[in-house]
């Protein structure tokens, strides 16, 4: 395999181990080109307090995705994992 196709590979299965990792940085993105196209029609707001703007909400949004992300993971090991394992042996 060539170097690309491994980090592929790669990156597809992080994406499967923790699929809130993808959805934050296309949120990270998306807030980013938006706020960047809406900088014309800034009015009065000076460059610098736009940008910080730009960046609270770009990570803030980055922010929720990974806590949505451990929440999801713990609810999977802590709840699920556990439940699946009484009745496997419930079953035997």
């Amino acid at each position: 395999m060539s170097a690309y196709e491994e980090n592929e590979s790669k990156f597809m299965r992080k994406a499967k181990e923790n699929p809130f990792v993808p959805v934050g940085m296309a949120g990270f993105f998306a807030i980013v080109g938006y706020r960047l196209l809406k900088l014309k029609s800034r009015g009065d707001t000076k460059m610098s307090v736009h940008l910080i703007h730009m960046r609270v909400a770009a990570q803030g949004f980055v922010v929720g995705a990974m806590t949505a992300g451990v929440l999801y993971t713990m609810y999977r090991d802590y709840i699920v994992k556990p439940r699946e394992q009484e009745n496997a042996v419930e079953h035997k």
